[in-house]
């Protein structure tokens, strides 16, 4: 299947779902199967230039990469004493929105451009709300931040809120990914 079919398809889907159903998995990974069996197959039968046109397409799958490395700099965030507790609910509510605003963050941009894009390797610690940023290597640019913030609200206890700003908006607006609930102890520090 062509690399823009997949793109449509996974736009329509968050389009006409608003985000509340994310798309099935199991078909982009058979998907990415059948090229991983024909690139084995081609490089068996094919003389060395095949190698450099299939790096030419590497920068189409910076997208499937690029949510790969978001799910582990997050777990890095979440370090060993928050992890293990809020892992779940992460997974099955927060990731699928992050997932989703990386698709349409980086849909329409071309090989080139996100070839030149790469994701941050270093969350923050402490209690600062950088998980990771995905970046243009030339500019040292960022295109979008995704951010999880420690919230004290009142009678109710502590929330990690996930977020994530954009740069054409200059990063002013928080777009809301969800929060999880914590206790009403105050959590350790990231990284911990």
């Amino acid at each position: 299947m062509k690399n823009w079919i997949q793109k449509t398809l996974v736009i329509a889907v968050a389009l006409l779902t608003f985000g509340v159903i994310s798309p099935n998995h199991v078909i982009w990974e058979n998907l990415l199967d059948d090229k991983a069996n024909q690139k084995s197959i081609s490089s068996h039968n094919a003389q060395p230039t095949y190698a450099v046109e299939w790096s030419e397409e590497e920068p189409s799958t910076f997208i499937e990469d690029a949510i790969i490395q978001a799910k582990e700099q997050s777990l890095l965030k979440f370090g060993t004493r928050i992890g293990p507790i809020i892992t779940n609910e992460f997974d099955e509510v927060i990731f699928p929105k992050i997932q989703e605003a990386i698709e349409m963050a980086l849909f329409n941009m071309d090989n080139k451009t996100l070839k030149s894009l790469a994701i941050s390797e270093k969350p923050s610690g402490d209690h600062s709300e950088k998980i990771f940023h995905i970046f243009d290597t030339t500019t040292k640019s960022d295109l979008i931040r995704f951010h999880v913030r420690t919230e004290n609200r009142p009678q109710d206890g502590y929330f990690f809120n996930f977020h994530y700003h954009i740069s054409s908006d200059q990063f002013a607006k928080h777009y809301k990914l969800g929060d999880i609930y914590w206790s009403k102890n105050m959590p350790p520090k990231w990284l911990s």
